[in-house]
């Protein structure tokens, strides 16, 4: 419950406060003028009364507003104008002259009491979203997952910085780029996204910038871009590659001046953003291609930041599928379904080349198509499963002896050739990894016509 704050010297109006705190459904507490004042973050900005004693109104709205306790609405009871001017002269929020104002007053009231429920609703909106984005959110425990997020971690706090997120589609710089602006000091400000490549770039311009009444045909009224959007708060551009090359100057100057010029003006608008770029493509090389500008690209990768593909991030695959799983499961009212090993090895076998939104869009399809359990043709429908092999591919469905030899040989190559390690991961004996090693050597040889057995020592 939010608290209906009044400081009044003696008992001044005194039937008046329980009757408007009731209304509002406030809690009432009555302060003395003379008392020492702290902030308390459930109430209103003060009610001063300062009925008898106005002489001492400008003193006791400094001593309010030094505390930290905002502009006080204050109550007197002398209806003159010069005497209300002079009060928001010192810094009242607004001055009613009872019992004439007491209607405008309680009108006050209830604005007061509207925009303090709008603060907390925010509040918890900012909160949830926090939550939301959160580097806990993001699973992983690869080294070059936890290496990026460490990284991403602690340039949080400086917020001047800019930040370049790189990595193949579908490996989560959105949701990294989001994390360091809703876990930073920008929080609290906006976040505003653009896809660079989404945008015809005779349209790009205008999107960033701005731009002014009659700067083009169509142009009926002023817009503001997206840079006085983020204004306070992080502005990312997505797939920033694409940006065309005659706009890259103007973003340079933007991020080096820390002003932008809508179009059509000759106003110069000063800016306070944190730029977080993204992009799939490989920016050195599109540099020595003359496809983007190497000033722009060092100005942007003060901070460069890279997601490993998913193919590369070892048994974060079955992590994330069980993340997956599970929160796919509850948004759909079913079952976790079992995982067995011929899924996993599936999962562990497939290039991946969607990454992680590849990954959560198959167990989606398989979860709603399996009727309780998991099929490598639900998971794959549209193609063969290539498990990589050191000669060809092997197709998909394969028999389980055959899916198990493979496991274990790619978990063999994973752990760089520690077997014991490699049988833990599997959560099987050495013995039973060496025994399908073996199988699986042994059955090449025999699917290769051309071998013959190797001459024994004598």
């Amino acid at each position: 419950m939010s608290i209906l704050r009044v400081i009044v010297a003696g008992d001044t109006f005194g039937s008046v406060w329980p009757e408007l705190a009731a209304r509002h459904g406030l809690e009432l507490r009555l302060e003395s003028a003379t008392a020492a004042v702290s902030p308390n973050p459930n109430a209103l900005p003060p009610l001063l009364v300062i009925a008898g004693r106005e002489e001492a109104a400008e003193s006791d709205i400094r001593t309010l507003r030094a505390a930290g306790l905002g502009a006080p609405v204050v109550i007197g009871s002398l209806p003159d104008h010069r005497l209300a001017v002079a009060l928001l002269r010192f810094g009242a929020q607004e001055y009613f002259a009872l019992p004439g104002d007491l209607d405008l007053l309680d009108s006050a009231i209830a604005a007061l009491v509207d925009r303090s429920r709008s603060a907390a609703d925010r509040i918890r909106l900012l909160d949830t979203t926090r939550a939301q984005y959160d580097f806990s959110e993001i699973i992983g425990r690869s080294a070059p997952v936890r290496a990026a997020l460490e990284r991403a971690a602690r340039i949080i706090p400086h917020d001047k910085a800019n930040v370049l997120i790189t990595g193949e589609t579908g490996t989560g710089k959105e949701l990294v780029a989001r994390a360091i602006h809703f876990k930073g000091p920008r929080a609290t400000g906006p976040f505003v996204d653009i896809n660079c490549a989404a945008i015809p770039g005779n349209l790009l311009e205008s999107e960033l910038f701005g731009y002014e009444r009659g700067a083009f045909t169509d142009a009926r009224g002023a817009k503001p871009g997206l840079f006085e959007a983020a204004h306070g708060g992080t502005l990312f551009l997505d797939e920033i590659a694409h940006l065309p090359v005659e706009l890259q100057g103007k973003l340079l100057r933007a991020i080096d001046e820390k002003s932008i010029r809508r179009l059509g003006s000759l106003e110069s608008r000063s800016i306070d953003v944190r730029i977080v770029a993204a992009t799939h493509v490989v920016l050195e090389r599109a540099v020595e291609r003359d496809e983007f500008r190497e000033d722009l690209y060092y100005r942007l990768s003060v901070i460069p930041i890279h997601l490993p593909p998913l193919r590369e991030r070892g048994d974060d695959i079955l992590l994330l599928s069980e993340h997956f799983l599970k929160r796919l499961s509850q948004q759909y009212d079913l079952p976790v379904p079992p995982v067995d090993q011929s899924i996993n090895a599936a999962l562990l076998g497939h290039a991946w080349p969607g990454n992680v939104r590849e990954l959560r869009n198959a167990l989606e399809r398989a979860l709603l198509l399996g009727d309780g359990g998991l099929y490598p043709s639900d998971l794959f429908p549209n193609r063969t499963v290539a498990i990589e092999r050191r000669s060809g591919l092997l197709p998909f469905p394969a028999s389980m002896d055959v899916i198990e030899r493979e496991a274990a040989r790619r978990m063999v190559l994973r752990f760089e050739g520690n077997k014991s390690a490699a049988a833990a991961a599997l959560g099987i004996s050495r013995s039973r990894l060496y025994r399908l090693l073996e199988e699986e050597d042994e059955e090449e040889l025999s699917e290769d016509p051309e071998a013959s057995p190797s001459p024994r020592a004598g």
